[in-house]
């Protein structure tokens, strides 16, 4: 019985020292990112059809393989953002006669397969200063990628890109890197010439 009453009376005691410091709760925060200075220099390797600028803090690998099938001499690359934990993926095609709208319709399934996370998908048709003509998307929302595009000279080439990153999608928390990597784009897309 002294025992129980001893427990009962260090633990009230407990409980009512602890009560003294009022509760301040803690806000979320978020990692602070460093962004790196934009520069850029010119990707212009033979075997590839196009040539376009890309960062400087940016890495190009060309040892792509597409579920399991190398597509090395068919000039697919990735552009990688070590700093960013992204990756832009590029693959090319050669356009077949009547293939054109295949191509076409499939880029825009692969934007629409982000459908069910997606709060909107908007396309913007251009001509950039260099002649090349192309659809770009921003996909919003809690997806795996928020923006994707294509480039084409509707004849023979076929350019497609998207941006993804190594990690669980949170608008709110990717949208500094986001914003970062879309003048990125924008400067590929801007500097792109066939050859």
């Amino acid at each position: 019985m002294y025992k129980f009453v001893f427990v009962l009376f260090v633990g009230s005691f407990t409980l009512i020292a602890a009560c003294n410091e009022p509760y301040t709760p803690k806000s979320k925060g978020y990692a602070v990112i460093d962004l790196p200075q934009k520069s850029y220099q010119l990707f212009n390797e033979p075997g590839y059809p196009y040539t376009f600028e890309y960062p400087t803090y940016a890495t190009i690998n060309k040892e792509v393989n597409y579920f399991g099938v190398s597509k090395k001499g068919d000039a697919w690359l990735n552009i990688n953002f070590p700093g960013q934990n992204a990756t832009i993926y590029i693959s090319y095609r050669q356009v077949q006669p009547r293939q054109f709208d295949t191509l076409v319709r499939d880029a825009y399934t692969f934007v629409n397969n982000h459908n069910n996370k997606a709060s909107f998908i908007t396309d913007s048709v251009f001509t950039t200063v260099n002649g090349v003509n192309g659809v770009f998307f921003h996909i919003g929302g809690n997806v795996a990628t928020s923006y994707q595009f294509f480039l084409s000279d509707s004849a023979t080439h076929f350019f497609r890109g998207a941006l993804y990153f190594n990690t669980i999608p949170n608008e709110d928390s990717l949208a500094p890197v986001n914003d970062f990597i879309f003048k990125d784009l924008t400067q590929l897309v801007n500097s792109f010439r066939w050859k």
